[in-house]
């Protein structure tokens, strides 16, 4: 165990304690979960930077960080249908794909293959933490910010803030298709002789 993976295994339990967070009504709670998940995903790239700066990037934490990506974001994901900020079409989209990039991953593991991100998927992780980001902030807004700084009007605020979410949310759905049609289009030897 060395930093990177300690860094990269840290998301999982990191998910938990964000859903956890994303259902009291206390104030602060928003506040705690939003914090977390940027600690969350300033690691998705802390990791990888250490590794390679370090000179230890290895199998395991190449698909370690895929695989914790996936579960930090699935878990927030269920969460956010189940308050009702995203749509739970938009989210079985994003789960299919993640099924079958996976699929294709342990497919190539069998076969002695290593599949690493690529720059689509890449772009898909960083849109789907980049509008979950603002959908928790919008919450984070108006549960807190309002208590804390009662002078200021923080409705209107956290309704654009949501809308922006929302909207990346979708982008990102979009991009999940798309890297997820690239990745099988890129290895399509591991899967053409099925």
């Amino acid at each position: 165990m060395n930093l990177p993976n300690i860094l990269t295994l840290s998301r999982v339990p990191a998910m938990f304690a964000i859903v956890a967070l994303m259902y009291p009504r206390w104030t602060g709670a928003a506040s705690i979960a939003f914090w977390l998940f940027i600690a969350g995903a300033v690691s998705d790239w802390l990791d990888g930077y250490l590794a390679r700066k370090q000179g230890i990037v290895s199998d395991f934490g190449k698909l370690m960080d895929a695989l914790t990506d996936k579960i930090m974001v699935i878990g927030i994901m269920v969460a956010l249908v189940d308050r009702n900020y995203v749509p739970i079409a938009l989210v079985l989209v994003t789960l299919c794909r993640e099924f079958m990039v996976s699929g294709l991953r342990m497919l190539a593991a069998a076969k002695g293959v290593v599949v690493p991100a690529d720059r689509g998927g890449k772009t898909k992780t960083l849109t789907q933490l980049i509008s979950i980001g603002f959908l928790l902030g919008s919450t984070m807004a108006r549960q807190d910010w309002a208590v804390w700084l009662p002078w200021r009007h923080w409705d209107t605020f956290a309704d654009v803030v949501y809308s922006i979410g929302w909207v990346g949310f979708a982008l990102s759905t979009l991009l999940a298709v798309w890297s997820g049609y690239r990745y099988f289009m890129k290895q399509r030897d591991l899967w053409s002789d099925c």
